[in-house]
């Protein structure tokens, strides 16, 4: 097996993982508040990229972070995992979980808008075009296909899934200024944020009491959304030639989610949402094509 293959294969294997979350975030939610899931799934994924780190004989970086380091890290664990995943489990709640993914999926349109003023990236003509295609996108889902319409089904959860790619971009943004590895990063911020969240329920005495499985559907999703599958993704990243070539196996992901809600979770797909997603996407991906990147970002939480 070459090298590519490995990459293409490893990629898969992230995708796939990344497809199951939106139903295990339906389901779990059924048993466990966002604040109570967000705590196990943290803690889950913290403990999984500190064992990566010892396995690769680096905890020792750990000991070498300055004041200033804790302090950076601690306001992006701040963004992400706390304020994102908070924000976005809330809108599972309130939205079928169609609507949740295809709507957190605009973070990449967020990262373009923001990487203008905080990057200082110029943006083409062509992609304002790709921008409003995603955005129609939006607009289908929102109101459930009555495009003519203002009156969204879910105002408060439409609001909360779009917030959260807000946040996503601006984690990410934050992200690429320091120069150290993915990894290191991401376990910082999951160690920052798991603490964050423990000392939130803590002050607001939120329940965390939970059943078998809704500590199960946490600890998956801290394994397979948040932690060990950004390892595999980065890996695919490294072994493969170009980045674009592992990088748009990503769009696979929403559709698949789509297919498993309706299998696993048993929500019936609205026309609205597919036509939805693949303004979307089509958006992201012609944005893609004309904009070089200053990063090549993981996907968020869908």
């Amino acid at each position: 097996m070459d090298q590519q293959t490995r990459a293409y294969g490893r990629g898969l294997l992230a995708v796939l993982a990344w497809s199951t979350v939106a139903s295990v975030f339906k389901l779990t939610l059924r048993e466990l508040t966002p604040v109570g899931m967000l705590f196990y799934a943290s803690v889950t994924s913290a403990v999984t990229l500190l064992l990566v780190l010892a396995f690769q004989r680096r905890l020792g970086e750990l000991t070498r972070l300055s004041r200033r380091d804790v302090a950076y890290f601690g306001g992006l664990g701040f963004l992400n995992p706390f304020l994102y995943y908070l924000i976005l489990f809330r809108a599972y709640q309130l939205l079928p979980g169609q609507e949740a993914q295809a709507l957190n999926y605009t973070w990449a349109i967020a990262l373009a808008l923001l990487s203008i003023p905080l990057l200082k990236q110029k943006i083409r003509p062509v992609s304002l075009v790709a921008l409003l295609i995603s955005f129609a996108g939006v607009w289908v889902i929102s109101t459930r296909g009555n495009v003519f319409s203002a009156d969204f089904a879910q105002p408060l959860g439409v609001s909360l899934a779009l917030g959260s790619s807000i946040i996503w971009a601006l984690f990410w943004i934050g992200n690429v200024r320091d120069p150290r590895d993915e990894v290191l990063k991401l376990c910082l911020c999951f160690i920052s944020g798991a603490l964050l969240v423990s000392l939130y329920a803590l002050v607001t005495g939120a329940d965390l009491h939970a059943n078998w499985a809704g500590v199960g559907g946490s600890v998956y999703a801290g394994l397979f959304e948040m932690g060990l599958t950004f390892v595999i993704w980065l890996s695919a990243l490294r072994l493969s030639r170009t980045t674009a070539q592992v990088g748009n196996l990503i769009f696979l992901s929403p559709f698949g989610s789509l297919v498993l809600l309706h299998f696993i979770v048993g929500e019936e797909i609205f026309r609205s949402s597919i036509v939805g997603l693949v303004l979307i996407v089509a958006g992201i991906v012609l944005q893609r094509r004309t904009e070089r990147p200053a990063t090549s970002p993981a996907p968020p939480g869908e």
